[in-house]
């Protein structure tokens, strides 16, 4: 479960910083560096560091990076996620620090100039992850936690279905909630998932899959909430809906239950 509240594109601000802030083994990274802050969100800060290759640095909680730094280190391991090259925890500061993944994300002018070739291209990707065997996820339970989640939010009255197309007949949070609460048992826990299946977490370099990125949303859970997330993303980045079916027709119109998009849709209203 994502919250679209802070959702934003990547946007690099040059800044320095006090390198003795920072724990020692990340000095060699930082020193004589060019660093950006890319953050998207109030709950992490994330710095590119321009030297090598390039690496990305995550700021948080250790209880909010610890997720992301395990599906990171899985999904690398199948060669879809950037390479994990520190991750330090102090007095319950986390910092990640990973390669970066060469190419760009798919919110980029050319990707997104093309939208009939980008919604095939990330249909025919998700069907890709979605084959993939899940043994080993270090998140071997995300539906549990998903509608765990959702519950929490309805109760604490978290509940806005502006951002979703699909939630608008939802009327009334407790309309939504009857719907989850009364069909959440339709939902799996058989693939494995990205989580955030949107077009800035997909990497692409000339076209090919290069790998994804902020992967703390992920897990092993149900399809539907990458399908979900993906009709979504087309719709917000390209301002219309006109590729939702077909991008269900290019990632598999006979893996698709409309029953199981819509308990979702009632989920996400609750952030």
């Amino acid at each position: 479960m994502v919250s679209k509240k802070d959702y934003c594109f990547m946007i690099l601000k040059p800044i320095t910083v006090d390198i003795d802030k920072y724990p020692a083994s990340l000095h060699p990274y930082l020193s004589d560096a060019n660093l950006y802050d890319s953050s998207c969100s109030p709950d992490a800060q994330v710095l590119f560091i321009d030297k090598d290759n390039g690496y990305f640095l995550k700021i948080a909680t250790a209880a909010s990076l610890e997720r992301e730094y395990e599906m990171t280190r899985y999904f690398h391991s199948k060669g879809l996620a950037a390479k994990v090259v520190e991750y330090l925890i102090v007095r319950e500061q986390a910092w990640l620090l990973t390669e970066k993944i060469r190419g760009d994300n798919c919110t980029t002018a050319r990707y997104l100039d093309q939208p009939e070739r980008l919604c095939d291209t990330i249909a025919e990707q998700l069907a890709l992850l979605h084959s993939l065997d899940h043994t080993g996820c270090p998140v071997p339970n995300h539906t549990e936690r998903y509608l765990f989640r959702a519950a929490q939010n309805y109760q604490a009255g978290r509940y806005d279905h502006s951002w979703f197309p699909e939630s608008q007949d939802y009327s009334t949070p407790e309309e939504a909630y009857t719907i989850m609460k009364t069909k959440d048992h339709l939902l799996k826990t058989d693939t494995l998932l990205h989580g955030d299946y949107c077009l800035p977490n997909i990497i692409l370099d000339d076209w090919k899959f290069s790998g994804f990125i902020d992967l703390d949303s992920g897990g092993v859970g149900d399809r539907h909430v990458d399908l979900f997330w993906g009709a979504w993303t087309l719709n917000f980045n390209l301002k219309t809906d006109q590729y939702r079916q077909r991008f269900f027709d290019a990632y598999g119109r006979d893996k698709i239950d409309e029953e199981r998009l819509q308990v979702i849709a009632a989920c996400e209203v609750f952030g």
